[in-house]
């Protein structure tokens, strides 16, 4: 897994199990499976998905048993299709079943981002348009959503506040004004490009002239997206966003934009059905 430097799998793996088994552990499986036990699993697609954090998944089987035999059958990224299998497992009965559900939770929805990613992102093939994502996500699995996203063909927007200026309606507020607030992001020498968030055809152009890097066209619909596009005639990369669904990007795309970003991929992707069968 290609994840930010910084981010520990071992650390975040940990955490999870340690939110699962409590004090007392599996006491289910400690009262039902005798301790030598051993078993045999496939992870099965129950429906066509995008993997995503299939290796996130084996480092919980791995982290309650260091034994245990792991096939990989798909990499993330990886299309596959209704009843495909995904890994096949070979270890200690209760480890597996011990860690079972965080696996299981960490992978369906770390595949369901990836899957309603590329669904969007099929659905602008073509049209030169690149899918964002954005900084709606759980708290505390930023990395991983990102992740995800990037699995399913997005390109990561900023990942934390320090990696990047964007000034939204509410900096506009408080500065007075879209120039006013661009003026003075500019003026702090961050280092780093200045993109603006503009709701009307009329901030455009003060937006520009005060030194605007990229536009954030938010709430327009497909006609003045073209306008917007016209009068900016490739000075600066325009964004459109805000309410962007599978219905409608195709004709926001459509308009020449350079990029969409869509909240929902990581805030509202639904878990895919992938299942644990033992064998």
């Amino acid at each position: 897994m290609t994840l930010p430097e910084g981010f520990d799998i071992q650390q975040f793996v940990q955490q999870v199990l340690a939110e699962d088994l409590g004090h007392g552990g599996d006491v289910t499986s400690n009262a039902t499976i005798a301790k030598d036990a051993r078993s045999a699993a496939e992870l099965n697609a129950r429906q066509s998905i995008v993997v995503a954090g299939i290796e996130m998944a084996a480092a919980f089987f791995r982290a309650l048993d260091a034994n245990v035999q792991v096939e990989m059958l798909a990499n993330d990224g990886d299309r596959i299709g209704h009843g495909s299998t995904l890994m096949r497992l070979g270890g200690n009965a209760r480890a597996m079943l011990a860690a079972e559900r965080s696996a299981m939770n960490t992978l369906q929805h770390l595949s369901g981002i990836g899957t309603l990613t590329r669904q969007y992102v099929d659905a602008i093939a073509g049209t030169g348009a690149v899918l964002l994502d954005t900084r709606k996500t759980i708290p505390g699995l930023r990395v991983l959503e990102k992740y995800a996203a990037r699995m399913g063909g997005a390109q990561n927007h900023r990942m934390r506040l320090d990696d990047g200026v964007l000034i939204k309606d509410n900096h506009v507020a408080v500065c007075g004004g879209v120039a006013e607030a661009v003026a003075k992001a500019k003026a702090a020498n961050t280092g780093l490009d200045v993109q603006v968030e503009v709701d009307s055809i009329d901030q455009i152009e003060p937006a520009l002239a005060a030194g605007a890097d990229r536009l954030l066209l938010d709430n327009m619909d497909p006609a003045q997206l073209r306008d917007a596009v016209r009068l900016v005639a490739g000075r600066v990369p325009l964004e459109a966003s805000g309410g962007v669904t599978l219905e409608t990007i195709r004709f926001l795309a459509e308009t020449g934009v350079d990029f969409i970003s869509v909240g929902r991929i990581t805030q509202s992707a639904p878990a895919v059905d992938i299942g644990l069968d033992y064998r």
